[in-house]
């Protein structure tokens, strides 16, 4: 029990709460920092952005960007996801200590609730892989950008996950998914997944039987990865889009790509 003589004071607690969190995230810093973090720093510093599917730790720690832009909003395809609690569309969303934005609630293929050339960059991190179709999304993530402003993506090594025994999928497939305008309730690849997926190192799966139920239901849960990506595969579809590749790296995780949108305003 509290002692009545000296009691809580919230405000201060709170501080101290975000003062402790602070010191882990530097120490967590720190130790997994990505070795060229610094550049993709300096190109976001005080600028203001979107996330979508976020937010995410790795950009609080590996890839350090949250604690110096100015402003993220964050998109989200439902209510209720796997990695996220109960969410409300234009509700307020904490992404790093005392710093909040609004979550909005769309597809990753259709922001709809967002105007054209919004935002000075957009931030995305291991969700590209759970889109149907990947081209179509860049497009729409695009959109929102402003001319010269920066896109910044993160996605999964293939050999330090569950995807480890699939093929790397092709730029062809990708953009046949593109031309044949498929949606997020395609289920095309789950005979692959269900074959290939290694459940030991999917810590969400539980067993088979609940795996393949929740993949077979995808358009709910968005569990699945529908492509393996590598970075050849992200260059040449930056080049399809039109973005310009700035940065790219490799860590023992992920795959990490910064590019500058090259378009015209829109009038």
């Amino acid at each position: 029990m509290p002692d009545k003589k000296y009691p809580i004071n919230p405000v201060a607690e709170d501080k101290l709460r975000k003062a402790i969190m602070e010191l882990l995230y530097f120490f967590k810093v720190r130790k997994k920092k990505l070795a060229n973090a610094s550049i993709y720093q300096n190109l976001l510093k005080n600028r203001q952005g979107v996330e979508i599917g976020g937010p995410s730790t790795l950009f609080k720690t590996v890839l350090p960007v949250y604690q110096v832009i100015a402003d993220l909003d964050c998109v989200n395809f439902s209510t209720v996801t796997l990695w996220e609690g109960s969410l409300a569309n234009e509700s307020t969303f904490n992404y790093y200590l005392n710093k909040n934005g609004r979550q909005f609630i769309a597809e990753a293929t259709n922001l709809i609730p967002i105007k054209d050339d919004t935002y000075d960059f957009l931030l995305s991190s291991n969700c590209l892989e759970h889109v149907a179709n990947p081209v179509q999304a860049v497009k729409e993530w695009i959109r929102v950008i402003k001319p010269n402003g920066y896109l910044l993506l993160v996605l999964p090594k293939k050999e330090i996950g569950f995807d480890h025994k699939r093929p790397t999928t092709s730029f062809e497939h990708i953009l046949q998914d593109y031309t044949n305008k498929i949606t997020e309730h395609d289920i095309t690849h789950v005979e692959e997944i269900l074959a290939l997926h290694d459940l030991s190192r999917d810590r969400r799966a539980v067993n088979y039987e609940n795996f393949k139920s929740r993949s077979l239901n995808n358009f709910t849960y968005r569990g699945l990865h529908h492509h393996v990506f590598d970075m050849p595969l992200i260059e040449k579809m930056f080049d399809y889009c039109g973005i310009n590749l700035i940065q790219g790296d490799v860590d023992k995780k992920n795959n990490y790509a910064l590019g500058e949108i090259k378009k015209q305003s829109t009038p």
